[in-house]
């Protein structure tokens, strides 16, 4: 949905007098957190869109990812003899392909932010980062929304869940700097190369495989075992599901994942500024 379609905040119309780039580098942080207010205000209006504008509402934020677990758990299951995950494997799912649908969702609406939004990307006079944190912020309220059900899942299969649990607070900050790396990364990167967004599309869908989302590091076979643990949503989705299976977690992959995540954050970052120019002009 285009914040320019429907009830833009009006906070946001106060035009600046040209659409030059935003502050200096070590600036933009301290720009961003000043227009906290415009970022929760955009969270907030596209969570009752989406919401509002659905007869489902929130059950859309666990539809997708409930609808998967099931197929995934009946291949596994009943067609296949699995040999991977842990038990109950239903949990184990819903603990991986929960994180992993805000990280796609993110990543995609992402990509295309600035594109999608060019008009009041042009004309507002706020950090042009806002339109990337807007979104990963909002796909992240939807994953915290649909913690509840993994809760119910866990409960009706009887996982043991303990004080592990509040790993989800450090693996929900890593994926949002993850997230809002690869996003700050890619959307002036689209802007200007339009095919990527086809790329980016081709690579979450490869990167689904890639990723420990219904497997565990620990079922690949070495030597392959070490590059999936080389990638940063390993130790994220490890520490999702600490709180129903502890014995999952490598504190190695979670080093990893932070080192990666912030690296991302700040390549990211610096590659929005760069481009900003640019971008602007295209736009």
């Amino acid at each position: 949905m285009t914040a320019g379609v429907v009830g833009t905040p009006a906070a946001l119309h106060r035009r600046s007098g040209s659409a030059a780039p935003g502050p200096g580098f070590l600036a933009r942080p301290r720009a961003l957190w000043h227009r906290r207010r415009a970022v929760a205000l955009l969270v907030t209006r596209d969570l009752k869109v989406r919401y509002a504008s659905s007869a489902l509402g929130y059950l859309w934020s666990v539809l997708e990812p409930l609808m998967l677990a099931g197929i995934y758990w009946f291949v596994f299951t009943q067609v296949f003899t699995r040999t991977v995950g842990a038990e109950p494997y239903l949990v184990f799912l819903l603990a991986g392909l929960l994180p992993w649908t805000w990280f796609q969702g993110a990543v995609v609406d992402a990509a295309r932010a600035l594109h999608t939004e060019a008009k009041l990307v042009r004309s507002t006079n706020v950090p042009r980062e806002v339109w990337v944190v807007r979104v990963v912020l909002s796909k992240g309220v939807e994953f915290l929304l649909s913690l509840p059900v993994l809760l119910l899942f866990a409960l009706l299969y009887r996982a043991p869940v303990d004080g592990h649990l509040l790993l989800l607070v450090p693996a929900a900050v890593l994926m949002a700097v993850l997230t809002l790396g690869a996003g700050l990364l890619l959307a002036p990167l689209v802007v200007l190369v339009r095919d990527l967004e086809r790329v980016v599309r081709i690579a979450l869908r490869l990167g689904f495989y890639a990723s420990p989302v219904i497997f565990a590091v620990r079922d690949v076979p070495a030597p392959f075992d070490t590059v999936f643990a080389l990638n940063p949503l390993s130790g994220i989705l490890e520490l999702c599901r600490a709180g129903f299976f502890p014995g999952a977690v490598q504190w190695a992959h979670v080093g990893l994942s932070a080192t990666v995540s912030i690296t991302l954050l700040l390549v990211g970052w610096t590659v929005f500024a760069r481009l900003e120019r640019t971008v602007l002009k295209e736009i």
